[in-house]
């Protein structure tokens, strides 16, 4: 690129000279025409010489520029020079320090007792014996929760499973005394239900209704009894035990009753007219009342 840039003003250099003694020959003023433009020449004839200056202004840029580049160059070359030599001093000195560790690890162990390989063996067994006692202590003492869990979680799991049966079996029985017509097979499948789930309040008072339905009264009372002391707030063992009442003349004790019944199961208001055990107590007033819905 320099030496393009120093062609090019050379080519101009001569071009303007070439161009201006061309223009001195055509011209070729007389010796009168010189005189006059002598007297009135106000200036100098003459310039300095600008394509000398440029030229030499290139010369002086590559000389600064060939200076540079030796300075970085040298800059460069030492600076590569330091961190060889620093690199080397760390390696020396990391090595000492590592034989410097060694010597005084290898002097405590002489001064400590452990002067031979069989000490070092025998005291790093000790350690690793002790250390693996206490993780196994560990899990054992761990093992042994998770077992009591476990055992726990079969229990539970177990009796889960037994009330699943036993919840199945009572629903087939169920099932089968809603289709049972016979009021005597119901009871048996009652009596079975209560094999199962000997307080059942709703099997005791479906059984008290059959026993009901067979005229044992005494003994659909008393499972009444049996049904409100095990769920006082189940309100068809009261209706149940109004309707015994009510098929013994009983009528205090029946309507009394009735308003329990009523309390704990407002939706069997529904049934107090269609009840044929509630026959008798369809000319009492308070029942009357009752089935009106008012406050007696």
């Amino acid at each position: 690129m320099r030496y393009y840039l120093y062609f090019v003003c050379v080519c101009f250099t001569l071009f303007i000279s070439s161009t201006y003694a061309a223009e001195q020959v055509s011209q070729a003023p007389t010796a009168q025409q010189e005189q006059q433009a002598l007297e009135q020449l106000k200036e100098p004839m003459y310039k300095p010489l600008m394509e000398r200056y440029i030229l030499d202004e290139l010369k002086a840029v590559r000389q600064d520029q060939q200076k540079l580049r030796e300075d970085v160059t040298k800059q460069v070359t030492h600076a590569q020079l330091d961190t060889a030599d620093r690199a080397l001093t760390y390696t020396t000195d990391t090595i000492n320090n590592v034989f410097f560790i060694i010597t005084a690890t290898a002097s405590i162990l002489v001064l400590v007792g452990w002067n031979s390989l069989r000490d070092v063996k025998n005291k790093v067994e000790d350690i690793v014996n002790t250390r693996v006692s206490v993780i196994t202590d560990e899990y054992e003492d761990r093992l042994k929760i998770l077992e009591e869990k476990l055992r726990v979680r079969s229990e539970e799991i177990l009796s889960n499973q037994e009330r699943i049966s036993v919840t199945n079996e009572v629903h087939s029985l169920w099932m089968r005394a809603n289709l049972e017509s016979d009021f005597a097979n119901k009871i048996e499948i009652f009596d079975e239900i209560l094999n199962r789930k000997p307080e059942d309040v709703e099997a005791i008072a479906y059984k008290a209704d059959a026993l009901l339905e067979i005229n044992e009264t005494a003994q659909a009372i008393e499972l009444c009894n049996q049904a409100i002391d095990i769920d006082s707030d189940y309100g068809y063992a009261y209706w149940q035990r109004a309707c015994a009442y009510a098929l013994t003349h009983k009528h205090a004790d029946a309507l009394a009753d009735i308003k329990m019944a009523l309390e704990y199961s407002p939706n069997l208001r529904n049934e107090l007219l269609h009840e044929s055990a509630f026959a008798s107590l369809h000319d009492n007033d308070s029942f009357n009342i009752i089935v009106a819905g008012e406050q007696a």
